[in-house]
Formats: C-alpha cells, structure tokens, sequence
C-alpha cells in the first residue's frame, strides 16, 4: 500500500460569539484556521492528520508540498516508525522544531488513520486499547481580559458540565475572578502564555498561592528556559506545566532530567504526530512527571491525542478549546457531552470530514 498523494488543505471555521469577543495576539478572535493534511494511497484508503497552523500555516503548508511530500511519495504508508526516523534524520538541518516537524506531523497523524482504517479498528484499540468509553474535557477559555468577562464564561462553562476550567489570562483579577466562579470543587488551571521572566513569576506566584490553581502553565519566556522553569518550580506553590513548544523528544527528555516541569504537555501537531507523542508519554513515565496533551483543536489533532490518551494507562483530562461553531467539518465527534468526550469508534481516527464542508471551508 502506497502513499499516492498528499494535499495540505487550510480551512476557516467561524465561531460563534455573543457580547464577548477573545483576543489573540492583541487582535480580536473569530475564526480558527486549520491545516488539514489528506493523504491518499494506491488502496484506496484515505487518511487525515493536521499540522499546527495559528500562526505561519503558509510555511507549514509549504514544507507539506515542496519538503515533505517529494520525499515520501510511493513509500508504503504502513513503515510509519520508518517513515518517521527517516523525515527526521533527513531533515535535521531544515529544524527541529517549526514548520518542518510540524508538516510531519499532520502526516503521521493521517499514516496512523491510514493504518488503522486498514485494520477495521479505532486507533485507540491499534495503540494498545482501553476499558474506557470517555475520557473527561476540560473547558479551555480564550482570553478575554476582563474580570467579569471571565467569570461569566466560567460559570457558563461549568453549568455545561466541564468538571476541569483553564483560563489564558495573566491579569490576576481575571483569575480570582475564575475561581470565585469555581469555588473548591472545579480544579483552575491557569495558560500564561509566556509573559514573564523568572524573578517576575516568582513574584506573581506567590500572589496567586491562595488561589490553589490545579498547575500554572507556560509561565515564562521564552519557553525553553529549561533552567528557569526548573528554579521557578523548586520555589512555586502549585505545579508547573509546559511543554507545547517543545517540537522534539530530545527537548521533553533535557526538559524533565533538569526537572523543569512537572506535567509535561505535548501538543500532537508539532511533537511530531501520534508516533513521537506515543515517545513522550514513556518518557513520562519514566521520569514520574505527568503528561496531559496540549489539544486546542478542532479536527485530527483533537482526535488523534484522545485515541493516545484513550490507550493511556491512566485517565487523562483532553483540552477542549471552549467556543462553538454553527458547523464544523468533523461534527459532534468534536464536542463534549456533559463534560465528557466518546471515546471515537470508527475505524481511524473515527471521523472523516464532511466533503462539501471542507469546500465551503477551504481558503487554501
């Protein structure tokens, strides 16, 4: 079975908002955009994986088509580990880390649909499977910046079910206002997106220690300060989280030997898809550090980290970006139910794209 054609596809979905509008990089939010990676084979199986894509898709989709695609046309799609090994040592000096490896890993993710599809199982069952038939979600709010604002979202959040809330907010009123709406029973969590040096966060941690936050994540820049991730966690009062931007196992491997974090979260579109995430997650295990996926996606990505998790030994909350959409390409298997995700059935990933969608969507 061969690998016939790759077709990296960018598609917009909008959001729908109310009176509250996120913002991202200091601009207003009100779409997502995703690269999907279609790979086709001489079988007739398709597969579906997607590459990291918030910012400089154009690169992203680039290296799909003129690095990636040249180099594994007619390979047999099932020498996944090979495949891997072989994009990685070739590629070493385009980077390890940014457009090159997350290209490689939208099409890990679609070989591994691929292969799954040809066994008839859900991928969850191929990677080892599980007694589970859902695994917990946890409402991941964008940024609003404003007090209020927060803590409407977050009590809305709860009503629906979620059972986890993680705020992207570094104002402290916005996050004392997240707790009051999640008391002592509904654990916070706190994505600081990079905002502050070392000395800085020690000071803005110990502002937040009687809030009692589940794990403070990616506090400081920039975020491969191993060192000062390591001394900022010797000196926190709530466990510290990173790993998002770590594009490579070697990183999360300096990361947890110098003990810089204590949850470990690797993000599926830019580790290097489900065969490098698969690396990670045993690797955490062999330094007892917890690892607990970065997946504010949509499609792909989203499925594919919770059939990693679902073959986990343990349960694992999966990050749900909270916002909804009037229609998205891969329908409900996307949305949680009560705070709880289905565990995907199908064969694959469990869901393909809705086609007529996916036309509707494309921008590129």
């Amino acid at each position: 079975m061969k690998i016939a054609h790759i077709e990296p596809i960018l598609i917009r979905t909008p959001m729908i908002l109310d009176d509250a509008v996120p913002q991202a990089a200091g601009a207003p939010k009100s779409d997502v955009h995703t690269v999907l990676v279609k790979v086709q084979t001489d079988a007739g199986i398709t597969g579906w994986g997607e590459a990291f894509s918030n910012a400089g898709w154009q690169s992203t989709i680039t290296a799909l088509k003129d690095i990636i695609a040249p180099r594994v046309l007619g390979k047999d799609a099932s020498n996944i580990v090979q495949i891997q090994a072989d994009l990685h040592r070739g590629l070493y000096n385009t980077g390890r880390s940014g457009p090159t490896v997350f290209a490689i890993s939208g099409l890990d993710i679609a070989l591994w649909d691929i292969a799954a599809k040809r066994a008839n199982l859900p991928l969850y069952r191929l990677l080892g499977g599980s007694t589970r038939t859902t695994l917990p979600a946890y409402a991941s709010l964008l940024r609003y910046g404003i007090a209020d604002v927060v803590e409407r979202k977050t009590r809305e959040a709860i009503e629906r079910g979620y059972r986890f809330i993680k705020l992207h907010e570094n104002k402290f009123d916005c996050i004392r206002a997240a707790k009051r709406a999640c008391g002592d029973k509904v654990p916070l969590m706190v994505d600081c997106s990079c905002p502050w040096t070392v000395d800085e966060l020690i000071g803005a941690a110990r502002e937040l220690a009687d809030q009692k936050l589940y794990w403070l994540e990616e506090p400081i820049y920039p975020p491969d300060d191993h060192a000062g991730l390591a001394r900022l966690r010797a000196l926190a009062p709530m466990p510290i989280a990173a790993g998002e931007n770590c594009s490579n196992l070697m990183e999360f491997k300096r990361a947890m030997e110098c003990g810089a974090i204590g949850i470990a979260q690797p993000s599926i579109t830019k580790v290097g898809g489900v065969t490098e995430m698969r690396k990670v997650f045993a690797l955490g295990e062999a330094h007892g550090v917890t690892v607990v996926p970065h997946s504010p996606y949509f499609g792909p990505g989203l499925l594919a980290s919770i059939h990693v998790c679902a073959a986990a030994a343990r349960e694992i909350p999966i990050e749900r970006y909270y916002c909804d959409f009037g229609e998205t390409p891969f329908g409900d298997q996307i949305i949680p139910k009560n705070g709880e995700f289905a565990i995907p059935q199908g064969p694959g990933l469990g869901q393909d794209p809705d086609a007529a969608l996916i036309e509707r969507m494309r921008v590129a």
